[in-house]
């Protein structure tokens, strides 16, 4: 599930992450029901504020370097269920000095709220298990949002796929990604591996899961892991600029585009142009009222 730090350092050895979760990809369901704001999100080490159109969903454990626990995930995707239907733009973000170390090494000796890790020995009730940490990840996939990882400092593990979940990264010149679960005796299982492997491909995917390096802000940008790089001090105005811009275009294009986009990958073009042309056809009887 992620990877972490000890003593709030995320950086030491194998002393600092753990696995993660796999990707489901981006085919998603639309906007779901809104629920009551989730309780429990102070103990989940999670902080939402929506102003507007705009939720941004804070890792709130700077003590600990943002390092994630079971509570943290089901927070995530009960963030998700509540969303207002109104929301747009979601940013992620983490407090303090860095966006997350990963998972809570504590959870290794059952210091997650009192769970610790299955053993695998029962396949089906793991496999359920793992799913309910995934929803913490996928709704941010949904066509009616376009969310934005806003990323400084370390993001390790599960903190790194976590931003891989997002539509668009913005780092911070000082943003720093290891993908360590492998070297762990984990596999990245928060939904990290597609979109790794769609941003990257496979060969410097695999370079960078087994052997665990530290990707910097200049790298990330080069091949494609970063949108955008800015100053440290310069981040949350760069978001803030990016999400009035992304506020501006017409929502239901924006739905009806990110659908597009995350499909076109696995369409073939007789496939993709037929995708095009349904879409538009909603949208001209929108505009035109047909």
């Amino acid at each position: 599930m992620g990877d972490a730090t000890t003593a709030g350092r995320p950086e030491t050895a194998t002393a600092s992450e753990s696995t993660a979760p796999q990707s489901t990809g981006p085919r998603s369901t639309g906007p779901q029901t809104a629920e009551p704001v989730p309780p429990g999100l102070d103990e989940a080490g999670l902080r939402l504020d929506v102003d507007g159109a705009v939720a941004t969903v804070t890792l709130n454990r700077p003590e600990r370097r943002n390092a994630m626990t079971f509570a943290t995930w089901r927070g995530l995707a009960a963030i998700g269920r509540s969303l207002p239907a109104d929301v747009r733009v979601v940013v992620l973000r983490g407090e303090g000095p860095s966006f997350s170390a990963g998972i809570d090494l504590g959870m290794f000796s059952g210091g997650g709220g009192g769970e610790g890790f299955t053993d695998g020995s029962d396949a089906e009730g793991t496999d359920r298990f793992i799913a309910e940490l995934q929803e913490g990840y996928t709704w941010l996939r949904r066509p009616d949002i376009v969310s934005v990882a806003a990323v400084h400092g370390h993001a390790i593990g599960a903190g790194f796929q976590l931003a891989l979940a997002c539509d668009i990264r913005v780092i911070a010149e000082d943003a720093k990604f290891c993908m360590k679960e492998p070297a762990l005796g984990l596999v990245p299982d928060l939904t990290g591996t597609k979109p790794l492997v769609e941003i990257v491909g496979v060969g410097r995917a695999l370079e960078l899961c087994l052997t665990a390096r530290t990707v910097l802000a200049d790298e990330a940008a080069r091949i494609g892991l970063a949108e955008t790089v800015v100053p440290r001090d310069g981040l949350d105005g760069a978001v803030r600029d990016l999400a009035e811009a992304l506020l501006a275009v017409n929502p239901g294009a924006a739905a009806a585009t990110k659908r597009l986009l995350w499909q076109a990958a696995e369409n073939t073009l007789d496939e993709q142009c037929a995708a095009e042309r349904r879409e538009q056809i909603g949208r001209l009887r929108e505009l035109f009222g047909s």
